[in-house]
């Protein structure tokens, strides 16, 4: 069992790239991201407060979002490799990007071609030979041969593996991220169904990638984990500076690598897509998915995690799972970590969770949704809502979220100035700040577009406050954050938003392009059965 009061597994996302291991390893953001105050003055940001009326959903407006995040995406891409930069600043200039990138970049710039071609931003052939650019550029890229995983990071403009920062000289360990790898992964299964043309070059290298590199199956003594296995956060398949952390082994065969001790081990985590894509290929059984928890134990000696959880326990593949939610408002809600809504909805882009499992999805992503909003406009009050991890207004990267939606004691927080939500644990733990006040808080567009594939005119309404109100936006979209008090705008692009923002307009917009490529019948086959069981302890309180 880990011991997650010692180890904040997403303390460790930076740039728009969920990677394991490599929080030394990161670059600062450049000088153009310093904050910039907004010229509106402080008490008209909230005019789109509590009581502002929803607007209609205007699906001309939404297309022009559509066509200015391309425009981002595709000035971010190196036109000789196919392969987008981390980042970009407000220039869009090819002299602004990041100098580096990460396969979860390279998968959503896949997918955003897609609906790109779906939205008539491009055509079909245009779509073709992008896909195909960076397809071939992504096989010949050095990766971990037995596995078929990719390193962290790479050069946007060579393709190279880099093993020191661009920017500092920094030393870089390759490592391999189950993350990283499963938002590739996930790509490449969709341009597979979705694009003729390309299909045979990302068969070519989705094929040989072994998801089960990553599954600990809980039968070797010396690496416990949960009954029915668990994912490493990933693996360095050469000598590394992390002599703590790690063990020498392997899955799949080939050389020993250096496995994570760290485990991915709850349901509401950007990591089920690598837990599905391991389902669907039949590299990972079924019970995997279920030895994830949903909440930690109600008990007293579990008492450190958010709040005192409510629940029964239900029989799933053989295994005993406790169906704990949270309650927030009236509201049963199963948490993530941190209360993201990048951890909530991201697979959705990708698999009709709430269609394919009623009982557990259908009920949770909604009420999430819900959550985020009226914590945003009621709770805290800031007029403006969606909370995820971005870019900090103040510059560098952070982990935004509503504490109340995650296990994690030490939050992700809503507010610049970190006000931490604690209504206690029961009997076990008194509260200590269980109706806080709330400072700047910080929205991120990308959370909203997330959010649009389940409320879509409430988070149509608020997109257009945030335009309105900020100047948080400009030739490629929407800049990647918002701090609504003091107006403060952080002026760039990330890759991975903007594809996020891609992915879900494309599936509101365009009948569900991206679920379409990726959740053929063969998919829902192996997934249905598996999801589909469920029933969550989310509803109302």
């Amino acid at each position: 069992m880990n011991d997650r009061r010692a180890f904040d597994r997403r303390t460790f996302l930076v740039a728009g790239a969920a990677s394991l291991a490599t929080v030394a390893m990161t670059p600062a953001l450049p000088a153009a991201a310093a904050p910039v105050e907004s010229p509106v003055a402080a008490p008209a940001l909230l005019r789109g407060g509590l009581n502002a009326q929803t607007r209609r959903f205007d699906t001309r407006q939404v297309r022009g979002w559509a066509a200015d995040t391309w425009r981002s995406l595709v000035a971010m891409t190196d036109s000789r490799t196919g392969l987008p930069a981390d980042n970009i600043t407000e220039g869009l200039s090819a002299g602004e990007r990041s100098g580096y990138t990460s396969p979860t970049n390279i998968g959503g710039y896949l997918w955003s071609t897609l609906v790109a071609r779906e939205l008539g931003l491009i055509s079909r052939g245009e779509a073709t030979g992008r896909l195909i650019r960076t397809l071939k550029t992504l096989d010949r890229m050095e990766h971990h041969a037995p596995s078929g995983m990719y390193y962290n990071w790479y050069d946007e403009a060579t393709g190279k593996a880099l093993r020191m920062w661009p920017d500092s000289g920094d030393v870089i360990h390759p490592f391999c991220s189950s993350v990283d790898n499963g938002w590739l992964g996930a790509a490449l299964l969709t341009v597979k169904n979705a694009d003729r043309g390309a299909a045979r070059w990302a068969s070519k290298v989705f094929d040989r990638m072994r998801w089960d590199a990553f599954y600990n199956d809980n039968s070797d003594p010396e690496h416990p984990v949960r009954e029915g296995g668990l994912l490493h956060g990933g693996f360095f398949p050469f000598d590394h500076d992390r002599p703590g952390g790690v063990y020498r082994g392997t899955h799949v065969g080939g050389e020993p690598v250096w496995l994570t001790t760290h485990h991915y081990d709850t349901v509401v985590s950007e990591t089920r897509i690598t837990t599905y894509l391991g389902i669907i290929t039949g590299q990972i059984p079924g019970k995997q998915y279920y030895a994830s928890w949903r909440t930690f134990p109600a008990s007293c000696d579990w008492s450190w995690h958010e709040m005192q959880p409510v629940g029964e326990s239900r029989t799933y593949f053989g295994l005993d799972v406790y169906e704990g939610a949270y309650t927030y408002r009236g509201m049963r809600i199963v948490p993530g970590w941190g209360g993201s809504m990048f951890e909530e909805l991201m697979p959705d882009v990708f698999v009709p969770e709430a269609r394919w499992a009623p009982g557990s999805w259908g009920r949770n992503h909604p009420l999430h949704v819900r959550a985020q909003r009226e914590h945003g406009l009621d709770e805290a009050g800031y007029g403006y809502w969606g909370f995820s991890p971005s870019s900090n207004p103040a510059g560098g990267y952070r982990e935004y979220g509503v504490d109340a939606l995650g296990l994690n004691p030490d939050g992700y927080l809503s507010d610049q100035e970190g006000t931490n939500f604690d209504p206690g644990f029961g009997d076990c733990r008194p509260a200590t700040n269980p109706t806080p006040t709330y400072g700047d808080g910080v929205v991120t567009p990308h959370a909203a577009f997330l959010a649009m594939m389940h409320e879509p005119a409430e988070a149509f309404t608020n997109l257009v406050n945030i335009q309105r109100d900020f100047d948080a936006y400009g030739r490629g979209g929407f800049f990647d954050a918002v701090a609504v008090r003091s107006g403060t705008v952080a002026r760039r692009h990330l890759s991975l938003d903007q594809a996020m923002v891609m992915g879900a307009i494309g599936n509101v917009l365009c009948d569900g392009v991206v679920r379409r490529g990726f959740a053929t019948r063969a998919v829902e086959s192996r997934l249905r059965p598996v999801i589909g069981i469920e029933r969550f302890g989310a509803g109302r309180a």
